[in-house]
């Protein structure tokens, strides 16, 4: 089964902001048959620093085995942006949403794809992968 891994802001962000974009991943790519790697099923926050190497082997071990890369950018993160990084290295898909006008030149650079919504990378995604039902 085809993986994609759902990269974006955790740190600081509300269980709403970190959580439901990703569920709405799941759900919709889990209905025409890809899986999901969701870092936030080791919900790490307000442990960080105690974690640094599993959080950051774990999310790079993830990346390895995934397929393709989808990014919620709603504005700016490290750590999204180190994951963004690792899976273009690798040859990995990367497909990013955002609504944000300004976008930097090295997001840009290694990102395959930047649409502006959730579901304009869902159906890249599944398109990628061989997966979209409205394409086969």
């Amino acid at each position: 089964m085809k993986s994609v891994y759902l990269a974006g802001a955790i740190n600081g962000c509300s269980d709403s902001e970190a959580i439901d974009w990703r569920t709405y991943c799941t759900t919709s790519l889990g209905i025409i048959g890809i899986s999901t790697i969701d870092p936030m099923s080791r919900d790490y926050r307000g442990r960080e620093d105690q974690c640094v190497n599993e959080i950051v082997e774990l999310d790079k071990l993830d990346i390895d085995n995934c397929d393709a890369m989808i990014v919620s950018y709603q504005r700016p993160s490290v750590g999204t942006s180190m994951e963004i990084l690792y899976a273009w290295e690798r040859g990995k898909p990367v497909i990013v949403f955002t609504d944000t006008k300004s976008i930097s030149p090295w997001l840009r650079y290694h990102s395959s794809h930047i649409v502006n919504s959730i579901d304009d990378a869902l159906e890249l995604a599944a398109n990628i992968l061989g997966n979209n039902p409205l394409t086969t």
